[in-house]
């Protein structure tokens, strides 16, 4: 982690002062799952796990915060986000990462930013800390959360799409509002797999 202030050690600690402790421990076990999914996948253990820590960096805000971090950066905030920290906590911890925690990274800084939407075309990255989050050893209420488990280390492009579809059908079955980006995301991935 050669990023200015992402030294491991300083940046577990400082996250821990400033995190819940329960937001804290999911942090944990995102950036461990993430690490162990780069490993299986090839990808850099190091990237992942800086990502995985830093996914949740603006989680805890208040939304109106997270709404002038990301205006301020210039992004654009959809109506679903500007009504849900859920959402946008995404864009905004991205930021946060950049101007707080010094990461430059492109792919780091995506990887936090789509983390709860995802999008279509993900890198490699991308996909494991979307599906870290979703599969970290803290969560157990998802559905098909054994078999999700288990593709995450076999196919990576089908959990992720099954993930997708699990997270659509809860938001529909709940009617909480769906956001553009999700549905455009899976999409992308399920006629992916039809070509296939």
């Amino acid at each position: 982690m050669a990023e200015k202030n992402t030294d491991r050690i300083s940046l577990v600690r400082e996250l821990e002062k400033e995190m819940g402790y329960k937001r804290f421990v999911h942090t944990l076990g995102v950036s461990g799952t993430a690490a162990s999914m780069a490993m299986c996948y090839g990808e850099s253990m190091e990237k992942a796990e800086l990502a995985g820590l830093l996914h949740d960096c603006a989680k805890c805000m208040d939304l109106r915060k997270m709404i002038k971090i990301c205006e301020n950066a210039g992004l654009e905030i959809s109506e679903q986000e500007r009504s849900s920290g859920a959402l946008l906590h995404s864009k905004a911890g991205s930021v946060l990462a950049r101007t707080r925690y010094g990461v430059q990274d492109a792919d780091i800084l995506n990887a936090i930013r789509y983390h709860t939407t995802g999008r279509p075309g993900m890198s490699l990255l991308e996909k494991i800390i979307f599906i870290a989050d979703y599969i970290e050893p803290g969560r157990n209420v998802a559905p098909d959360l054994p078999q999700v488990r288990s593709l995450a280390f076999e196919d990576i492009d089908a959990c992720l799409l099954l993930i997708l579809t699990d997270t659509l059908a809860y938001l529909e079955s709940t009617g909480a509002s769906i956001d553009p980006m999700t549905q455009r995301t899976w999409a992308y991935y399920h006629s992916r797999q039809e070509q296939q």
